[in-house]
């Protein structure tokens, strides 16, 4: 049995309340694979994503101008998008300031986390696995969470970033294009609801605990 399948004690989202759940796209993030050094060792990587204005094209494989470096963890048809909740930056801002990797006051700028998408009005804990974002032009499928990896450390500056990911769940969603079209910051969205059997977030906590038990 699928222990993260959802159960009445879950105490997750009411069906009715997501099926009129929308939100707002608050920035739209592109970036090309570039090389860096971390911790002496020269990867490619397109973390550090951009925000860019006016529409953009939605293609089965991402947006048009974005790249991802490691298409063994992200791309594909199945993770071509990457959407992140706009709600979290706050906190991390105030934990990269902690680390004194930045200042109290210093902005963190839309894309810093890796996301194509930053999105207001859904968190993880109100999506489910085949559930739909339905913007004006195009239809994107919620598919799997993201699981943070080193890169996410050298983006944020500090080695525990990808340990508070995992605490906290808050790991934002990687999408399918069900239907290519165009999309553009300041646009809305309505979440059509799948059949909800898998959460966002319950598949994270589940598959970072079975790695954990692992090691």
């Amino acid at each position: 049995m699928r222990w993260w399948h959802r159960t009445a004690a879950t105490g997750g989202p009411a069906e009715a309340d997501v099926a009129t759940k929308s939100g707002r796209l608050l920035s739209l993030n592109v970036a090309r694979a570039t090389p860096v050094t971390i911790n002496g060792r020269r990867v490619m990587t397109a973390i550090g994503k951009r925000a860019v204005e006016g529409e953009r094209a939605v293609l089965p494989l991402g947006i048009e101008g974005d790249e991802q470096a490691d298409l063994s963890v992200h791309g594909g048809l199945g993770k071509a998008v990457y959407a992140y909740p706009s709600e979290h930056y706050a906190f991390w801002r105030t934990v990269r300031a902690q680390a004194q990797v930045a200042l109290w006051d210093e902005e963190l700028p839309f894309g810093a986390l890796g996301e194509n998408l930053t999105l207001q009005g859904v968190a993880e804990n109100e999506l489910w696995i085949g559930d739909v974002l339905r913007f004006p032009a195009c239809h994107l499928a919620v598919s799997e969470p993201r699981f943070p990896c080193f890169k996410f450390n050298a983006a944020m500056g500090f080695k525990h970033a990808a340990k508070l990911m995992v605490e906290s769940a808050w790991c934002g969603t990687y999408l399918a294009v069900r239907v290519p079209g165009t999309i553009a910051a300041g646009q809305t969205f309505t979440v059509v609801p799948g059949p909800r059997e898998v959460g966002i977030a319950e598949l994270f906590r589940a598959r970072m605990s079975r790695a954990a038990a692992a090691h």
